[in-house]
């Protein structure tokens, strides 16, 4: 079997599945600031964060799931969700434990708010993810299910085995990120969906614990320091996120900011974790928010979670209907090898590498052989 055998410093005394970083300073009390994210946990020896799987362990902030995986899975592209980068490409997917943010309407609470080790029951190593994924004949390898800011380093590392590999890297995140670590999070990163989860930083501090400023940086970031396909997600919730208005001011910004090319997918929310008294999302709410968009000069909006044919339909500048898609299938495919618009010659913003591929909505769970460790 491979060896696990990560290219960080490893810690004395810990697992193998424990690695050193680089994100933390002293303070002057004695505790130690990990900097990951503006989160800012201060520790003292032996506590966790609150993402749970960075913590101070030998007087250094560390990171104790690398190499380690709540499972691993071949997933349509599209499901990240990306319509603009390798339509219709499997992409094996995986996660860990633990996020950096505490969002009341989780809808992966199971892994991301996971406090036991024994989630993490799959192993392996970035070589050998890389080469499982080119084997089983994916495109890209994506991080998700949790946030990969929380294990960066592994995640880095994937993606640079990824692109020795010849395959591409998948960044799902909430961009809740300091700048040097979404720096390296970035380096090796060929595409990101970043879950803008709200637009008034009300909705940001009392439902998710963070802050709406450090994601806006985020995509500033990536759509004009990076040449990283990023494409936006907002998960629409009943009497939450909702509003005309608000809706409204997230697609003035992202067209001014970030300039109206950039896709955006508007999602179901379904209740869960601590918001099980709110009602799903009615699919007219994301029809609606889906003509706000338009009107406010978006040119790709999606709606997501809900079968729409419309909504979830690929359309040039010119009125053709591009890629037409039910959900996670595509059901007509009306761009070059290059992405370019079969009908008037326009170049459709994204990755385009040749036909779109056949995976469909297939979800495949694969096993991997558990590396031997060292």
């Amino acid at each position: 079997m491979a060896a696990l055998t990560p290219s960080r410093p490893r810690v004395e005394g810990a697992d193998a599945f424990t690695v050193g970083t680089a994100y933390g300073r002293a303070l002057d009390d004695g505790r130690i600031e990990c900097t990951v994210c503006p989160r800012a946990c201060r520790l003292r020896e032996g506590q966790r964060g609150l993402c749970f799987v960075r913590a101070r362990e030998g007087d250094q902030i560390v990171l104790t799931s690398y190499g380690r995986s709540s499972g691993f899975c071949i997933d349509p592209i599209e499901k990240k969700p990306l319509n603009h980068f390798l339509p219709g490409t499997p992409v094996l997917s995986f996660g860990t434990a633990g996020c950096n943010l505490a969002c009341r309407f989780c809808q992966n609470w199971d892994i991301s708010k996971s406090r036991e080790i024994d989630t993490l029951a799959a192993q392996a190593g970035p070589d050998q993810l890389a080469a499982t994924a080119k084997r089983l004949g994916c495109k890209s390898i994506a991080f998700t299910y949790n946030d990969p800011t929380v294990f960066l380093e592994y995640a880095s590392d994937c993606a640079a085995a990824a692109r020795e590999a010849g395959l591409k890297a998948v960044a799902v995140s909430a961009g809740y990120i300091n700048p040097a670590a979404r720096q390296e999070l970035y380096a090796n990163m060929d595409a990101a969906n970043i879950d803008l989860k709200g637009f008034t930083e009300a909705f940001y501090e009392k439902v998710a614990f963070a802050s709406l400023r450090t994601v806006l940086d985020t995509l500033e970031y990536l759509v004009h320091e990076t040449g990283v396909w990023t494409e936006i997600t907002t998960l629409l919730i009943p009497g939450h996120n909702d509003s005309d208005a608000e809706i409204a001011d997230e697609c003035a910004w992202i067209a001014e900011h970030l300039g109206d090319g950039v896709p955006l997918h508007f999602t179901a929310f379904h209740p869960d974790f601590k918001m099980r008294d709110v009602p799903p999302t009615p699919p007219a709410t994301l029809r609606r928010a889906r003509s706000i968009a338009l009107e406010a000069g978006l040119k790709y909006v999606y709606t997501g979670n809900v079968h729409d044919r419309v909504g979830q339909t690929t359309t040039c500048t010119c009125g053709e209907a591009l890629i037409v898609r039910d959900w996670y299938r595509i059901d007509r495919y009306a761009v070059s090898d290059s992405g370019q618009c079969g009908s008037c010659g326009a170049r459709v913003p994204g990755v385009f590498e040749g036909p779109a591929g056949d995976w469909g909505p297939k979800r495949q769970p694969i096993r991997i052989a558990a590396p031997s460790l060292r």
